[in-house]
């Protein structure tokens, strides 16, 4: 007997926009993703972000230990804004911080009686085998307290930070990243699609090209463009024509504007701006504003001191009127190469 998939059982991924249950995130830690001081500028970052977030919604935070849950809680008693009854520890340990690609993707069925809320448990090889003591967060969600959730593992490489939706079945993901060789060699761009309709509801795939230079995830789609609405994508633009992302993201601009939704209607798209180059130890990191994370009562979008940021900013605001647009100072946490779209994940309300 061949197992039903979630999509035969009625399940698809919903948008980010819809009403969340909880926020999961897991709290910062010295690995190769923040050296030296960094490290404590992150956590003053992780701070603002999870203080936003408790304003809404829950907000789990996965944590190493006694050690590091005891910093977490006296860190965040100092905050003026934070809704202590919101914030939930949870001690599991992670090798790193971005849990949109190591953990769960949630999705949901809705029926006459109610909601149901499940989740998809894909397989993680640390962005193409790049990082061998972060391998191990494959496990998390196994560990993670899901109980009364219906599972579905997944033998497909996949992360989280690769791939965006409406909640009617149009995705966005990009050919770099999906149809990398260091992702599923043996798959080709059919079988891949199949998996996202099987498992996530996926209808209608749109594939970008290239991401974002310095991107170690090999081009995530959470860094290039974004549905803000059923029928619009914000899509990051860049006006240098000296800048390496120049011609990348030209070209994904123009194949939004042909693509199409799931009902054969074009898109609405709006140009997104981006950040100067951002450099650490000569290195080229990801800084983006499209990495903006859309919570209950706010969207937060990340920030780099740059002459952009109120631009972006006001952009978000007016695509999101019904939600507070906070602005989150990510230049020590993008060192990582990814900042708050990336260290979160969405679990969607019953």
């Amino acid at each position: 007997m061949i197992e039903k998939t979630p999509f035969d059982l009625g399940y698809a991924m919903p948008a980010e926009w819809e009403p969340h249950e909880a926020t999961w995130l897991a709290w910062p830690k010295n690995s190769h993703s923040f050296p030296g001081e960094l490290l404590q500028e992150v956590e003053k970052t992780y701070v603002k972000i999870i203080e936003e977030l408790s304003i809404g919604e829950k907000v789990n935070l996965l944590v190493d230990n006694e050690e590091q849950e005891k910093k977490a809680k006296e860190m965040l008693s100092e905050s003026k804004l934070l809704v202590p009854g919101n914030v939930f520890f949870h001690r599991i340990a992670t090798g790193d911080i971005w849990f949109r690609d190591f953990g769960p993707i949630f999705i949901k069925r809705k029926d006459i009686r109610r909601n149901d809320v499940g989740y998809t448990h894909w397989l993680f090889n640390a962005w193409g085998n790049k990082y061998d003591e972060i391998k191990p967060d494959v496990h998390v969600p196994e560990k993670m307290p899901l109980r009364g959730l219906k599972g579905f593992n997944v033998p497909v490489v996949l992360e989280g930070g690769s791939i965006d939706t409406n909640g009617l079945g149009t995705f966005l993901t990009t050919e770099q990243c999906l149809l990398n060789r260091n992702r599923n060699p043996g798959l080709s761009k059919g079988k891949i699609e199949g998996f996202l309709r099987s498992y996530l509801g996926a209808i209608n795939v749109i594939w970008l090209k290239d991401g974002l230079a310095g991107d170690d995830t090999d081009g995530h789609i959470d860094d290039i463009a974004r549905f803000v609405s059923r029928d619009m994508v914000v899509c990051a633009s860049e006006d240098d024509e000296r800048d390496e992302n120049y011609n990348a993201l030209r070209e994904n601009f123009e194949i939004i504007n042909r693509a199409q939704d799931q009902d054969g209607n074009e898109l609405k798209v709006v140009r997104f701006p981006m950040p100067k180059k951002a450099e650490f130890e000569g290195q080229r990191v990801p800084a983006s504003y499209v990495n903006f994370y859309i919570a209950n009562k706010s969207v937060l979008v990340p920030i780099f001191n740059d002459e952009n940021d109120k631009k972006a900013l006001e952009i978000i605001g007016k695509l999101f009127p019904g939600r507070r647009v906070v602005g989150i100072d990510c230049r020590a946490m993008v060192v990582g190469f990814g900042t708050i779209h990336c260290a979160t994940q969405q679990q969607p309300a019953e």
